[in-house]
């Protein structure tokens, strides 16, 4: 860059450097601080970090990211405004060292011999190489979790918290078992001054506004909004509170200080009859998004009973008009969906995913007619080799009834059932470029040989043909099945933060 008279960039001011480097990404702002002192005095400019978004780990035990963590936390964490971090101390299920550190859900998928409800996971004491990798992904997960919380916990100026914690296979071998955190140097030690000082975050916050900690364990405890403080009580529009433990994390009157909450996520068993009463209470303003995990697994410690009743539902969409939800199911059978999908639920988006268990036709019928006017988005997806036909025994497929009738359908994501492809046709037809996604992997599309012996050419080619036709834009069959087998509780997380927003 060439000033009048020849001099160059290092002669302009500070303050229209540190305005040019605002339009660099985070990462593209580390790497101008490497050319020069100036440049790197100017990048580090307080302005320039007001909003920060990390995701650590993924391959491996992620342990290669802390120095990296440790150095932008200790520049920005006193008064960054916003900070996002995922942390993924492990990727993949806990194998021995031996096997493929990159599996995924797809490649791993638990059958009735391996159902993750079903057996016991070797814990660290019974294999020695699994013992290694559990203990180095636990010391990686609390020492950068840690590591955030020291260097945010005095910071008055934070606004908008996000954080997820990628760690569920660590809960599966038992982070909280004391049993097993004893292999960690001070691993009791490390669990309860994360604790202390998360609290401590929410006690001197000032203009908290966003709050979202899911599946960070050993964080929250059902005693830490407690801590929060009046000023943040009273700014705070969105809440989400999720994790593996087995209790409820927010109280009936931790929920009432927060008069001011737009919108909140909870585990479907903590919503309870009083919460619900509490937030259709005349004296809050209205809840707009409500977000719901439903996990199966949990519903032997968390039963069902206590929860929003019908008349629960009324009372609160009377207050809240305008109120959406959205609910992911993971590996819940029939009877229970029945159980919790109310009729005056407002559900928006609905979330079903298993690895086993089997969605009924009935179930699917119920949906259809009781979310007619208000299901946008629609996810069915089953992680298993077998493909049930839902259509069969039944005059009309429960997927193409679906379409017909929930006419604000603009989401749908099938995988794990057989979906004949003339009613995939039917589907594009009845709902044509309002269904803005239509995405269904190839392994589930099935073709009837009846109809395939009257067409001419490629059945596939034919389908592709008809589909794109139908819905106005080129569409392809989604060949990449791990495409949308993503980890359900981080597709949870995320979604519920887009949700959240209102996009």
């Amino acid at each position: 860059m060439a000033l009048c008279g020849g001099v160059g960039a290092m002669a302009l001011p500070s303050e229209l450097i540190v305005h040019i480097f605002s339009f660099l990404s985070d990462r593209d702002k580390l790497r101008a601080s490497a050319v020069c002192s100036r440049w790197r005095e100017c990048l580090f400019y307080p302005a320039l970090w007001t909003e920060l978004k990390l995701r650590l780990g993924g391959g491996g035990c992620g342990s290669e990211d802390s120095p990296r963590l440790e150095f932008l936390m200790r520049k920005f964490g006193s008064f960054v405004r916003e900070l996002q971090l995922e942390l993924a101390p492990v990727e993949g299920y806990l194998s021995p060292l031996n096997s493929d550190s990159s599996s995924s859900r797809m490649e791993q998928p638990p059958g009735p011999d391996n159902d993750p409800r079903m057996e016991q996971p070797p814990g660290p004491d019974n294999d020695p190489q699994l013992s290694e990798r559990w203990r180095d992904a636990m010391t990686t997960y609390l020492d950068q979790v840690l590591c955030v919380f020291s260097s945010i916990r005095n910071n008055r100026n934070l606004q908008k918290l996000s954080l997820y914690g990628d760690t569920c296979i660590l809960q599966q071998e038992g982070l909280l078992d004391t049993s097993n955190l004893h292999q960690i140097h001070q691993g009791d030690k490390k669990i309860n001054e994360i604790q202390q000082l998360f609290m401590e975050m929410l006690s001197n916050s000032r203009q908290l506004r966003w709050l979202s900690c899911s599946f960070m364990l050993g964080l929250v405890t059902p005693c830490s909004l407690a801590c929060l403080s009046n000023p943040s009580a009273e700014t705070l529009k969105h809440l989400s509170l999720l994790d593996h433990q087995l209790g409820p994390l927010i109280s009936p009157s931790e929920l009432d200080r927060l008069s001011y909450l737009n919108s909140l996520a909870l585990d479907f068993s903590d919503l309870t009859s009083e919460l619900c009463g509490l937030l259709a209470s005349p004296r809050r303003i209205p809840l707009h998004r409500l977000s719901l995990l439903l996990n199966g697994a949990a519903l032997e410690f968390k039963p069902l009973e206590g929860t929003a009743t019908e008349d629960d539902w009324k009372a609160l969409v009377r207050v809240s008009a305008n109120l959406r939800v959205y609910m992911m199911a993971l590996e819940v059978d029939s009877s229970e969906l029945l159980r919790v999908l109310k009729p005056s639920l407002p559900l928006e988006r609905l979330h079903l995913d298993s690895y086993s268990t089997l969605v009924s036709d009935a179930t699917l019928e119920l949906i259809s007619q009781q979310y007619n006017k208000t299901l946008t988005h629609f996810m069915l997806l089953r992680d298993d080799p077998d493909f049930p036909d839902l259509s069969v025994n039944r005059n009309e497929d429960p997927l193409v009834l679906l379409a017909w009738r929930c006419t604000q359908l603009a989401v749908l994501v099938i995988h794990g059932y057989t979906v004949w492809s003339h009613n995939l046709v039917a589907i594009s037809r009845l709902r044509g470029s309002s269904l803005r996604v239509l995405t269904v992997s190839e392994e589930s599309i099935d073709f009837d040989p009846d109809q395939s012996v009257c067409m001419e050419g490629d059945p596939v080619h034919n389908l592709v043909k008809e589909v794109s036709l139908g819905l106005g834009r080129v569409w392809h069959p989604c060949l990449d099945s791990s495409l949308v087998l993503s980890e359900p509780t981080q597709h949870f997380h995320r979604e519920l933060q887009a949700f959240s927003m209102g996009m």
